[in-house]
């Protein structure tokens, strides 16, 4: 070997030796090892099934599905010209409508036994300690069970439904209840509702920048809950008030007209709602006792009211060690709510994974469609979370 060419390996060995190069270089082998691997399955996969005579393809989400559904939530379905693609809508807007109600709703029982957590109070202590406790060590699936079987199965047939006022039933059939049927010229008012959203949140943003400035504190929440409420109302007037009323009316063997919230629907609603707030009332309670005490006796120093110095000094602290492990809860309650199928409610992996994959044989189709649209929920939960996270953390000068 020449002088030249002992220096070209030695420049080679050197070059390698760079970290950044050798992890360009594994990061690429890993590529390829993965597409590898995918592609390997992927035709060990389409073999199999030619082999057996499977067909595969999307075109059976343009077949009648043959079948009926019990909860369909803003959709027309006909089990004789509806098509599996329908089946799909109407299983991803029943998971999206349990999932959003949920977390909303977890989120709220949450915040609240997690305060009550930490109450000098004996009592409102012990009580909060106890819901915590118990909700979190029983499995979801047998509180699913408990909301159905145990309690929403056993009250009163429609003919003996309890009624709160004249026109809200309830039986154990669900919950009925008026409901507001829209009529031409409707548009204006979600319109307005989508305005007054976005001047409350410009109201508070102003707010906080009076406050950095002058100390003085603004009703922001008396003001934003204002414009939610007298917005739409005027929008209402304007258009003349473009919708109807639909009261629930016993019929002979039901109730009709109105709306009408299932048992399965709340069954599945009370169990991820209560089971999911007890984790993230532990959450906040660690929240705010990361928060050091010294806040609170600099705030109760400045003659700032307890509830003031809870809302205004200590949970916005607090955020910043809740909101990353509050993400974990919001993507568990989403994924939770596969167990419907425990109680009968057609969410997306009832209806599309269940149903359509037992109609029409395509397994492989149906389970990846599901898979994706829950990695998709997942990550745009994480994305927005991420992003809260982002926007509240400490801002270094």
């Amino acid at each position: 070997m020449t002088a030249e060419a002992a220096d070209l390996e030695v420049a080679k060995i050197n070059k390698f030796r760079d970290p950044r190069i050798r992890a360009i270089f594994y990061q690429i082998l890993v590529i390829v090892l993965i597409v590898g691997f995918v592609a390997y399955v992927g035709h060990n996969t389409a073999v199999n099934l030619e082999k057996r005579g499977i067909a595969s393809g999307f075109n059976f989400l343009s077949q009648p599905a043959g079948f009926g559904i019990g909860i369909v939530l803003l959709m027309d379905f006909d089990s004789q010209t509806s098509t599996h693609l329908d089946v799909l809508l109407i299983g991803i807007i029943n998971t999206l409508a349990v999932s959003i109600s949920g977390i909303f709703l977890a989120t709220i029982i949450g915040f609240i036994f997690g305060v009550l957590r930490l109450s000098k109070n004996w009592v409102v202590n012990k009580i909060a300690a106890v819901y915590i406790e118990v909700i979190r060590n029983i499995p979801l699936l047998v509180q699913l069970m408990f909301w159905y079987f145990a309690v929403l199965s056993v009250l009163p047939l429609v003919g003996d439904s309890m009624s709160i006022g004249n026109n809200f039933f309830v039986n154990n059939r669900g919950v009925n209840f008026p409901a507001m049927i829209p009529s031409t010229g409707f548009w204006l008012i979600p319109v307005a509702l989508l305005v007054a959203i976005v001047a409350s949140v410009l109201v508070r943003n102003w707010a906080h920048k009076r406050q950095d400035l002058t100390g003085q504190i603004f009703p922001v929440f008396w003001v934003c809950l204002g414009l939610i409420i007298v917005l739409p109302v005027i929008a209402s007037l304007i258009m003349g008030n473009p919708f109807t009323m639909s009261y629930p009316e016993f019929g002979r063997f039901s109730i009709t007209g109105g709306w009408s919230l299932e048992p399965e629907f709340l069954a599945l609603l009370l169990g991820l709602s209560i089971y999911t707030g007890a984790f993230i009332a532990e959450i906040v309670r660690s929240g705010i006792n990361a928060v050091s005490h010294g806040q609170t006796e600099a705030a109760h120093s400045l003659g700032i009211r307890p509830g003031l110095t809870t809302r205004l000094v200590i949970l916005p602290q607090a955020l910043r060690v809740i909101v990353p492990p509050l993400t974990s809860q919001y993507l568990n309650l989403t994924k939770n709510s596969s167990l419907a199928t425990a109680i009968g409610y057609a969410d997306i992996t009832a209806l599309f994974a269940g149903t359509s994959l037992n109609q029409t044989g395509q397994a492989i189709e149906c389970i990846m469609i599901t898979m994706l649209f829950y990695l998709s929920i997942s990550l745009l939960i994480s994305m927005f979370m991420n992003w809260y996270n982002k926007r509240i953390a400490l801002v270094e000068r």
